[in-house]
């Protein structure tokens, strides 16, 4: 389909300039009769230059070695003069734009020379004339195709860039996705666990709460699941993505903390209310996600008794979000794929985040950056 598309423009100009030759030159011989009559073979070689351009991509030089030989013999066996060297002038430049630059100077060069040898055999200066004009001209028609090539490698450049863009953005995507599918799984995972132990321990102790806590994993054990299906929905391009995540769902993992077991607090500084809206749908995913994330590593990793989530405005004017809790903190252990996680998302939407070790736990203050147009947490403008 794209190569009949690319065809398409060249076959309608080989029949535009077959046409214009053909009838150029019939009615340009009715007014030469010392000419030879143009008969069959002359329209032959009158189509055989336009047909030649057809081969502008598979063979540009024989496209012109073809259109000067064509041309020449023409001329040589003196049908009427008309507009025969359009196709000529037309392999000219379409030799030059496909590339053949040194192909396409030399030709020039050559029939330069000759034309200039013509002129000198002859003698006349009005020949002398007309060779220079016909050698400048020649130039011109090079300096078209220089022009046309100079065209076509800068639209290339930007088709390939514009693909290269495209597959950076794709990559990018899909690593967003992993990335949540690596925050849903483990947090979904660690809530399971931690509220499991619970069930079990309340199986011994207090049977009649057993119920609620079954009930909390399946509830819990089937929102994560509609999460991971989603995403790998998306992953295989056969579903799309819902809306993102929004700073309204943060209760809930503080809840989902304090089923686990943990004393699991929530605090705004502020009206909460005055955010929504100027961190954009990215921006509030990416405050879930650092919340989820804090929030698992503190149920999973890190053994913790207690967990404090505290939003707020920062001194700059950006949104604040504090985490800390009580467990073991990092030590000398190496970030994991979810802390690394973290830092992409922030850094994405132009946030940041820093960890501190709190003596006993691991506190995370991150920090993301507000859209103007709204009074910011705290009132402040």
């Amino acid at each position: 389909m794209r190569a009949a598309h690319r065809r398409g423009p060249m076959v309608g100009l080989a029949i535009l300039a077959a046409a214009v030759q053909l009838a150029g030159t019939h009615f340009a011989a009715a007014r030469q009769p010392l000419a030879h009559p143009l008969d069959g073979f002359g329209v032959v070689l009158l189509l055989a230059g336009p047909a030649l351009l057809l081969l502008h991509r598979r063979a540009p030089e024989v496209m012109l070695a073809g259109a000067v030989a064509v041309t020449a013999a023409y001329l040589a066996l003196r049908y009427p003069w008309g507009p025969v060297p359009m196709s000529l002038a037309l392999a000219v430049v379409l030799a030059t734009a496909a590339g053949r630059r040194v192909f396409s100077w030399s030709v020039a060069g050559v029939l330069v020379a000759a034309l200039f040898t013509w002129a000198a055999v002859r003698g006349a200066q009005f020949d002398l004339v007309r060779a220079s004009a016909v050698s400048g001209w020649l130039v011109i028609l090079v300096l078209i195709g220089e022009g046309l090539r100079l065209r076509l490698d800068r639209a290339a450049e930007r088709r390939a860039k514009a693909r290269e863009d495209k597959l950076r953005a794709e990559d990018e995507y899909r690593l967003a996705l992993a990335r949540d599918i690596h925050d849903v799984v483990a947090h979904s995972l660690s809530m399971i666990n931690v509220r499991a132990s619970v069930a079990l321990h309340l199986a011994d102790r207090d049977p009649a709460q057993l119920k609620p806590a079954l009930e909390a994993i399946k509830e819990g054990s089937k929102e994560s699941l509609d999460q991971v299906r989603e995403l790998l929905g998306v992953l295989r391009q056969d579903a799309p993505r819902r809306p993102g995540l929004s700073l309204e769902g943060i209760p809930a993992l503080v809840e989902d903390a304090r089923l686990g077991g943990l004393a699991a607090s929530l605090q705004y500084d502020g009206d909460p209310s005055l955010v929504r809206g100027r961190l954009g749908p990215e921006g509030e995913t990416v405050a879930y996600r650092v919340v989820q994330e804090a929030v698992t590593n503190a149920v999973r990793h890190a053994g913790a008794t207690t967990l404090a989530v505290r939003i707020g405005p920062a001194a700059d004017g950006r949104l604040r979000i504090d985490v800390d809790d009580d467990g073991s903190g990092l030590g000398n252990r190496a970030e994991g794929n979810g802390l690394r996680g973290m830092r992409e998302r922030l850094a994405g939407v132009g946030g940041a985040v820093e960890l501190v070790e709190l003596h006993p736990g691991l506190g995370v203050r991150a920090t993301l950056p507000l859209h103007p147009g709204v009074p910011a947490p705290g009132g402040r403008p």
